[in-house]
């Protein structure tokens, strides 16, 4: 009891030596925050162990001594500094968008924007194909799920942060960009020329197969994606479906909810779909279950999965091999198994964080590992160029010795 007394009239002791030498050096040296003038907002918050005057000193160089003062642009000089600030964070995913790129995310959410229709983000560095869109300029123009992108019209991406990279992307329709792309089985980078056009994201398509078999292709995880999905179902089950073939492939993802909503058409009520693991940040793990809504809870089923299985893809198809072992026919995930949430800031700012990673129901963690197919099947250029698809034909095999 006695230690603790002194270590807190000593801390107490402290404060007061702090207090005086601050107030009357502080007569004599403005702080740098105080200086600055015609800036709302200025206090420091609570709590925050940073010394922002570094902040405004260099604030105050620049608006002083800059060569141009009369071109700077305070509002975006502030959206310059955040935008560093989250950058530091070393994480691709978390993001700053200005007013002009949170519209742009907002247009990603509702699936209809221009530009090339490709899903783009970071692997091992570089900035990578997720996932061209289904009848899109990109899929036209020959752009493959895991293709590096090195230039953007000349410009080299491994500057850019992702949302400075879908900027340069996108654009007015008919307008055109170059892609420098690398990919496995080219000796050097290849120029794809790209003409932009308005792209509509489809969300889901489905046809019958001979032996009962429903084949259906869900091409993301945004939108109204659950209640197309659940139209599909009905008339999947009113035209006798006996068996499900679910294709993921190039499917770079979308809403979490969406993902728990279509894992529940087939993964038993109760059954852990995903966990979301928050990691060193004091929270508890979140586990996410199915609804059980019984459609094809009872049908055999293989899923189809590839490099553009992204993010909400891997989430369905982590959970339907944990929960009911259905065979995964493919190649190995893109591996994009992390949380981000959207919060609206001032000014119609907002910022896309990442706020945990995703394991599949047995723990086994999707980010930077994907998943692995149960049935291995490579999809080559040749099968491309020719318009084949083994990787379906082997899917439709399995599901046929399926009982």
């Amino acid at each position: 009891m006695t230690k603790r007394i002194i270590k807190v009239v000593g801390v107490f002791f402290v404060i007061l030596i702090a207090y005086f030498f601050g107030f009357y050096t502080g007569e004599s040296s403005v702080p740098s925050l105080e200086k600055v003038q015609n800036v709302i907002n200025k206090e420091q918050q609570v709590g925050v162990q940073a010394d922002f005057n570094i902040f405004w000193d260099a604030w105050k160089t620049a608006t002083d001594k800059y060569v141009d003062r009369k071109t700077l642009d305070p509002q975006a000089m502030v959206y310059g500094a955040v935008g560093g600030m989250v950058a530091s964070l070393g994480d691709p995913y978390t993001s700053f968008f200005t007013p002009e790129q949170s519209k742009m995310l907002e247009d990603d959410i509702n699936g209809s924007f221009s530009g090339i229709g490709a899903e783009i983000g970071f692997k091992n560095g570089a900035l990578t194909i997720i996932a061209p869109l289904k009848d899109s300029p990109a899929e036209k123009a020959g752009i493959h799920a895991g293709d590096r992108i090195g230039r953007i019209d000349s410009i080299f991406t491994g500057d850019l942060s992702l949302e400075e990279a879908v900027l340069k992307i996108r654009g007015e329709r008919s307008t055109q960009v170059v892609l420098s792309i690398m990919r496995e089985g080219f000796d050097e980078p290849r120029d794809f020329t790209i003409t932009r056009d308005v792209i509509r994201v489809p969300l889901v398509a489905f046809r019958m197969e001979q032996g009962g078999i429903a084949y259906i292709q869900l091409f993301n995880f945004l939108g109204n994606v659950d209640q197309e999905f659940q139209t599909i179902a009905r008339q999947a089950l009113a035209q006798g479906a006996k068996k499900i073939v679910l294709d993921l492939r190039n499917n770079p993802g979308g809403f979490l909810d969406s993902a728990i909503e279509t894992a529940s058409f087939f993964v038993p009520e109760g059954e852990i779909v995903a966990i979301e693991d928050f990691g060193n940040n004091g929270k508890k793990q979140n586990e996410f279950r199915s609804s059980g809504y019984r459609y094809f809870q009872s049908l055999p089923v293989v899923v189809l999965i590839d490099g553009g299985s992204a993010s909400a893809a891997e989430i369905v198809a982590g959970a339907l091999r944990d929960t009911r072992g259905v065979p995964l026919v493919g190649e190995k995930t893109f591996g994009k198994g992390s949380v981000q949430e959207v919060i609206d800031l001032a000014n119609g700012t907002s910022i896309k964080i990442t706020v945990a990673k995703w394991l599949t129901p047995s723990g086994a963690s999707i980010h930077e590992q994907g998943i692995e197919p149960t049935v291995q099947v490579a999809m080559t250029a040749q099968d491309r160029e020719e318009g084949r698809d083994p990787q379906l034909e082997k899917a439709f095999e399995i599901a046929r010795n399926l009982k």
